[in-house]
């Protein structure tokens, strides 16, 4: 792509295509068109791939999520194929207006950060928690990542939860750790969003119950990067409050207002078309082509950007 295209909420900063692109080396003429060549040939050669006419931008931004690399980009693409026959009532039609989520305010804020990341924003403001709730969260956080997936260009993410109020003894007594294994799965697996850091804010006890959890399906490496605020100004202090939504002193609309715009554009005609088309990327494995040299790194056979030795 030669620029990025104004989107009906997500906001970029004037750089953002050259800063992301030379982040992973790909900001030299030319460098973005040959890595999506390679990318694209690889994708029509997969036998157990139903869909293969993926657009150049959405490669192109399969590649930066993948950090730049083609062959982690094809990793991510076969893993996330995978995924959908796999677990397939996370890819369900769904209804984003849900009386379920009445208490949850879920957006990804319009502008990125200086550093050229997109912030998810989540905050609870019932107690009204059963086992369905959090089924019906991440379904509409896999709408949001799919949206994502065709239209936003930035580094990665950096998540925000805002749990001060809510009970949080109500929200751990209907959790269900392995289905949140499965979603943080397919967002760093299989969609290939990279995790800047997770800020919790809340004042609860049990914070460190909630702690231990998420321990557990985050890598070391992201469980190290998560930040619990026991306040408010502590979380002003360590963020950009240019960018938040005016409940939290910031210049941008309500929350509230995110929320219903979020809804209004996953419920629109153009994004439930893009949805029934793109669950149809899913794999036949019994299409799959077995070649005998399994490469370590991929696992799936294909075309390579290069080959380096020691």
């Amino acid at each position: 792509m030669e620029r990025l295209v104004k989107d009906k909420i997500l906001e970029y900063h004037p750089d953002t295509l050259q800063y992301v692109r030379k982040t992973y080396n790909l900001d030299q003429p030319g460098a973005m068109d040959e890595a999506i060549d390679i990318l694209d040939m690889w994708v029509q050669k997969q036998n157990h791939f139903v869909k293969k006419d993926y657009s150049r931008d959405y490669l192109e931004r399969t590649i930066i999520r993948s950090k730049g690399s083609v062959e982690r980009a094809k990793e991510r693409l076969d893993k996330l194929c995978t995924s959908r026959p796999q677990i397939p009532d996370f890819f369900k039609e769904f209804d984003v207006r849900t009386s379920l989520l009445k208490d949850m305010e879920i957006t990804f804020l319009p502008k990125l950060t200086k550093d050229h990341y997109r912030v998810y924003f989540a905050r609870c403001v019932g107690n009204n928690f059963k086992s369905e709730t959090f089924d019906a969260i991440y379904k509409r956080v896999i709408y949001m990542l799919e949206y994502l997936c065709a239209h936003d260009y930035s580094c990665g993410l950096l998540l925000v939860l805002d749990f001060q109020q809510m009970d949080l003894f109500e929200y751990l007594k209907h959790f269900n750790i392995v289905n949140m294994a499965h979603l943080i799965n397919l967002m760093l697996s299989g969609y290939g969003f990279r995790i800047k850091g997770l800020h919790i804010i809340t004042n609860s006890k049990l914070i460190d119950s909630l702690m231990a959890i998420f321990k557990q399906v985050f890598s070391n490496k992201i469980a190290g990067r998560i930040q619990v605020f026991r306040n408010i100004e502590d979380f002003y202090e360590n963020f950009d409050r240019n960018i938040l939504p005016e409940e939290y002193c910031g210049q941008e609309r309500s929350i509230v207002n995110l929320n219903q715009q979020w809804m209004d554009i996953l419920d629109s005609e153009d994004h439930t078309i893009y949805m029934k088309n793109i669950k149809k990327a899913i794999t036949i494995e019994e299409l799959r082509i077995k070649d005998g040299i399994r490469n370590e790194h991929l696992g799936i056979p294909g075309t390579f950007r290069s080959l380096n030795m020691d």
